[in-house]
């Protein structure tokens, strides 16, 4: 691995082993600079123990890590300056206002050049807590504690930054606040989290990687994922004498399948095609030529996150 890397975060066969027991096996992650990436998981599947092992927390049994460009094991205090953490189970002094918090993480990493009360209030502003900025935070919420945890985790302009689970113990209206909060910080760094809300990551990510039982099932972009194995499907309703149109289409080299069912006097089409630029020009005209065929619907078909999901990682356990 090198250090010129446009990688935030690059590891090969990270391990980490307690006793016997491989709780991570030979983890190869890419994560891109400046994109948002999920880690999926159950609970149990070794997503903290990775995070861990990349924050220099833990030491690996085997393998090798790049963060920020500096290795993982030897270079573990430059790793540290240069990435901002947040661990699933936040906890503050409950006397001390966001303000002082920000100011006492602060002195944790180099100075700021006599702009760390510029800095404060910038952070302030970006999780929303500026006009809390001096009340004391045992009257906060969870949704506010978790905006000074991603505050606190900024303090010191990272270049990457790392969230265990941020959202999963808030109610909707606190998950959508911290959602936006790391679209908002995505033009500022990298942002690392793991979850296990599967529609949030579909909301927000570029990238995603899946863990099941400390082993990486998939990794790539949110698009490859959610088509890997599935090809190009086209989703199609129609009404009316349909005989002589499906006759032409299974006569298409670049339509691999065609599946029909009847529902409420509609016919419902899922036509897998090797071609999307071939479908979007010629699919519907093909349905069209026959003037007894009215189409109602016509798209290609889009899969959750979550079906995937279960595919790989709930379908094998189960």
């Amino acid at each position: 691995m090198t250090s010129s890397s446009p990688l935030a975060i690059q590891t090969q066969g990270l391990t980490k082993v307690y006793g016997r027991k491989a709780v991570v096996s030979a983890i190869d992650l890419a994560v891109p600079k400046h994109s948002i990436f999920g880690f999926l998981g159950q609970n149990g599947a070794g997503k903290s123990t990775t995070m861990k092992m990349l924050i220099g927390a833990i030491r690996p049994s085997q393998g090798e890590g790049l963060v920020c460009g500096h290795d993982i094991q030897r270079d573990s205090l430059a790793v540290r300056q240069r990435i901002g953490y947040l661990a699933q189970d936040i906890r503050f002094y409950p006397d001390l206002t966001p303000r002082e918090t920000l100011q006492f993480c602060a002195n944790f990493y180099p100075p700021q050049s006599g702009k760390l009360t510029q800095r404060i209030n910038e952070v302030l502003e970006l999780v929303g807590l500026r006009d809390k900025a001096d009340r004391q935070i045992q009257g906060f919420s969870g949704g506010e504690r978790q905006r000074l945890g991603i505050a606190q985790a900024c303090i010191h302009k990272p270049n990457l930054v790392i969230l265990d689970e941020p959202v999963s113990a808030l109610d909707p209206m606190g998950r959508y606040d911290v959602l936006q909060i790391m679209q908002n910080l995505r033009q500022y760094t990298t942002i690392f989290f793991s979850t296990h809300i599967l529609s949030d990551v579909q909301k927000i990510c570029d990238r995603v990687a899946i863990i099941d039982q400390g082993i990486l099932v998939t990794q790539g972009t949110i698009e490859s994922v959610l088509s890997a194995d599935k090809g190009i499907v086209y989703n199609v309703t129609t009404k009316g004498d349909t005989d002589a149109v499906q006759r032409t289409l299974m006569q298409q080299p670049w339509i691999t399948s065609l599946n029909t069912r009847m529902s409420a006097g509609q016919l419902h089409w899922e036509i897998g095609v090797t071609d999307e630029h071939w479908a979007e020009t010629r699919l519907l005209r093909l349905l069209l030529q026959e003037p007894q065929v009215q189409v109602s619907q016509f798209g290609r078909k889009t899969y959750q996150l979550e079906d995937i999901f279960v595919n790989l990682v709930a379908g094998e356990s189960r």
